[in-house]
């Protein structure tokens, strides 16, 4: 269990766009056309995910569970980075 008076870990070296790109090149058939951009705006962060067409399915996943757990680990390193993000897929 947690101390309350423990400060929350907190590493800003975590590369978020690593993450999320080796994630996404462990579920495709062509982990060569998996890229990942980054744009930072003044108080978020957007990493956009593109992969091959073909991959799209599997990066999606049946009823958008792959992309919703993809996003939330990714959300959750950005925490621990005590960075603000979001996920675009396509």
């Amino acid at each position: 269990m947690m101390d309350v008076n423990t400060p929350s870990a907190v590493n800003p070296d975590i590369d978020i766009k690593k993450v999320l790109e080796d994630m996404a090149r462990a579920i495709v058939d062509n982990p060569d056309s998996v890229s990942v951009t980054e744009e930072t705006n003044e108080d978020e962060t957007v990493f956009t995910l593109h992969v091959a067409e073909g991959d799209m399915g599997m990066i999606i996943g049946k009823h958008g569970k792959i992309a919703r757990a993809l996003r939330t680990v990714t959300k959750a390193a950005a925490k621990i980075a005590d960075r603000k993000i979001t996920v675009e897929i396509k």
